[in-house]
């Protein structure tokens, strides 16, 4: 968790700094903090990156066994999200939650080397990863099956419980947010978890900053 306490304290420099622009604020939002809502995404870089690598990944069909990313480990995964697709939407987002979170868990400075690295879903898929990386993956699959993305976020959070940073999925459903988390086994409420204080989220137009009511 150490990178994201790194992201935690970057994005604070950036607050202090001015440097976000001006934005309106929007009351009762995830886990009931204020919501102030950005458009430039410049601010991270990593999400960026990953968004681009996922668009690229085209590399030709290979054995799922090799050590090399393919498109082996991307059929599977679409394999697995065409079968889930006939399904209430309900079930779809909760079948994503368990394939996701049935992954080993993973630290990026294991993986690649580097405390801070985010995944595509063929890298997740290949290497597993940590909290933001199933995050992504929630996220993408999601994107798949249909969902908007204007109703899905990636949520960096306080973990008041194990003082530790962490990161989620959030999804607008029904006129509630749920909250795709590898910690958690269910798909729960934003409204049922007490230990999380948001920090800041992202999709792929806008971001949000979060502060206490």
């Amino acid at each position: 968790m150490r990178k994201i306490m790194w992201l935690i304290a970057g994005f604070g420099l950036v607050l202090m700094s001015g440097s976000v622009g001006a934005a309106s604020g929007a009351k009762g939002g995830l886990f009931g903090y204020q919501e102030i809502y950005k458009n430039n995404l410049k601010l991270f870089p990593q999400w960026l990156s990953v968004l681009e690598r996922h668009i690229k990944e085209t590399t030709p069909q290979g054995s799922c066994a090799s050590v090399q990313f393919n498109q082996c480990h991307l059929q599977q995964w679409r394999t697995f999200l065409a079968e889930i697709k006939p399904l209430p939407r309900a079930e779809q987002v909760r079948r994503v939650n368990i394939y996701a979170n049935e992954r080993p868990y993973v630290l990026d400075i294991e993986n690649y080397g580097v405390l801070d690295y985010w995944a595509t879903p063929l890298e997740f898929l290949q290497h597993n990863g940590d909290c933001e990386d199933y995050a992504i993956f929630k996220m993408l699959s999601l994107k798949q099956l249909g969902f908007s993305v204007d109703d899905m976020r990636v949520v960096v959070v306080q973990d008041t419980n194990l003082r530790i940073p962490h990161a989620v999925m959030a999804l607008n459903q029904n006129n509630d947010i749920l909250i795709l988390d590898n910690q958690i086994k269910q798909v729960i409420s934003h409204k049922d978890i007490f230990h999380y204080v948001p920090v800041y989220s992202v999709n792929e137009k806008h971001w949000w900053m979060h502060l206490p009511n």
